[in-house]
């Protein structure tokens, strides 16, 4: 690393996994998919004939979660129970055909292979039939999985549990592998399906959709504030560092004992309204894309957006699917754009700093600009264009309505905050207008810690303010050409003088 300049941010190097393994642990399963035409209803009885086609196969619990590790770029060792027949022969042939997954299952002559069938007619599913058997985990296979697991978490930079109460995830095989996960500083993540959270005790973040969360807890989870009250609930139970709520349509709510966001509060991330073809496996794809990240170097809030984009791309996909990182990547980009364009007018500071860390953990350039402009001139477009061209995406801060007056004088400004920022908004060029009410914007490029700081050139580069946080931080200082003649002084020296609309000599 060059002398003086400082760390890389560990969100910009989270679309890259291909560094980190994951140890995935719980209960796998074959999906299988058999397609189907319709064409009419039995004479034996009311039920419609299934005139049978193509099938497909793919790995399901979680193998789905090792599956979506994969296609995002990261490692996977799996473990599981697999039963000595036919779809468990299929499974492991799925599994062997995937680089950078090792196969660490267990086999088992107490039970099946888990073999879940879907039967698709008109891109619906008609029927589901389950193949697995409800006998209690066994001893041996007990031994079995902890042996697996002491075998290779030393492999491993972040374990998930995908308990889906088929077995795997067994009460001795849980306490064990967070034991030893805790003992190496190797955090756990678990997908919950037992209502007794307590049996997760020691896990760093548990992820119930919000009917588990109610079950687990005995509380209402409709609001925010009813969500934060059962998540702090549910962590108290778990001994957990933080609870991850899925919401279906109202996206995810993230809580945690101790984190980023302000304390006592609940960190949200809204769905993108999208068309919604199957949530088979979409949970599998959350808790992957949020081990990923977090392994990462991102901080919880910032893994939520990430797995929130992940879930957006694979429920818009028929069947249990996965999400590669260019999808991941697309989607953060529109649920961007969905948000700025969307927004009814300034972000506040806080939700400024969330949005450039989603901008950084795509790898973007994020460029800042300042000003009062009050009147928007040619000039100031002409500043925001050249900023714009500099960087991937830009936030413009705005003096607040008191800081012109002190800036400007009492007669300033023309145009309110509110107004000069919907005008702003309206500028192709402006992906994210904030305000400032201090006479310069230095706290806020210190909170925001963009890549590049844009000013005129009418300033020398010891002049602008920021510019030393900007370097020191590995950011780069843009003066950029102003046209010549223009200012909203000049304006309004004009509209005074009446001479507006005439060309100056």
């Amino acid at each position: 690393m060059p002398p003086g300049r400082a760390p890389p941010d560990p969100a910009r190097r989270a679309v890259d996994f291909s560094s980190i393994t994951v140890l995935c642990i719980g209960d796998v399963m074959l999906d299988r998919f058999v397609y189907g035409e319709m064409e009419r209803i039995s004479p034996e009885a009311p039920v419609p004939v299934l005139r049978l086609g193509r099938t497909r196969e793919m790995p399901g619990g979680v193998g789905n979660v090792a599956n979506n590790i994969l296609s995002l770029g990261g490692r996977a060792i799996l473990i599981g129970l697999v039963g000595r027949d036919a779809p468990g022969a299929a499974l492991r042939t799925l599994l062997g055909a995937r680089p950078g997954l090792t196969d660490a299952l267990v086999d088992t002559d107490a039970r099946p292979t888990i073999c879940k069938t879907r039967f698709i007619a008109a891109n619906q599913q008609v029927i589901r039939a389950d193949e697995e058997s409800r006998l209690p985990v066994q001893d041996a296979e007990t031994r079995a999985l902890i042996a697996a697991i002491d075998a290779h978490v030393d492999a491993a930079r972040i374990v998930v549990l995908s308990d889906y109460a088929k077995g795997a995830c067994a009460e001795p095989v849980v306490r064990h592998v967070i034991a030893r996960a805790r003992a190496r500083s190797i955090p756990v993540f678990v997908d919950p399906k037992s209502r007794d959270f307590s049996r997760y005790r020691g896990a760093a973040c548990i992820t119930p959709n919000a009917r588990e969360l109610a079950q687990a807890t005995g509380l209402p989870v409709d609001s925010d504030a009813e969500i934060e009250q059962a998540a702090r609930a549910a962590m108290i139970q778990a001994d957990a560092g933080a609870i991850l709520a899925t919401r279906s349509e109202k996206g995810m709510a993230l809580v945690e004992r101790t984190g980023t966001g302000p304390a006592g509060t609940v960190q949200t991330v809204p769905a993108r309204a999208r068309e919604v073809f199957d949530v088979s496996g979409a949970g599998d794809t959350v808790i992957a894309t949020l081990a990923l990240a977090a392994a990462s170097g991102m901080t919880l809030a910032q893994a939520m957006h990430v797995a929130n984009a992940a879930a957006g791309v694979v429920v818009g996909k028929l069947g249990t699917a996965t999400a590669d990182i260019a999808e991941v990547l697309a989607e953060l980009d529109a649920q961007d754009h969905a948000h700025v364009a969307g927004a009814p007018g300034l972000l506040s500071r806080d939700q400024a700093a969330d949005q450039v860390a989603r901008w950084k953990a795509q790898g973007l350039r994020v460029g800042f600009t300042n000003g009062c402009f009050d009147i928007l001139h040619p000039g100031h477009v002409g500043l925001l264009a050249a900023a714009r061209a500099g960087c991937d995406r830009l936030v413009v801060a705005l003096n607040t309505d008191a800081s012109v007056a002190r800036l400007k004088g009492p007669d300033r400004p023309v145009n309110t905050l509110r107004d000069r920022a919907t005008v702003m908004m309206g500028i192709r060029h402006v992906d994210a207008v904030v305000a400032f009410d201090e006479d310069t914007p230095l706290n806020l490029i210190r909170l925001l810690l963009p890549d590049v700081l844009v000013k005129g050139a009418d300033y020398a580069p010891d002049q602008v303010v920021g510019a030393d946080v900007v370097q020191a931080a590995g950011g780069r200082l843009l003066l950029a050409r102003l046209e010549d003649g223009q200012s909203t002084t000049r304006t309004l020296g004009r509209i005074r003088a009446g001479t507006v609309g005439t060309r100056e000599r």
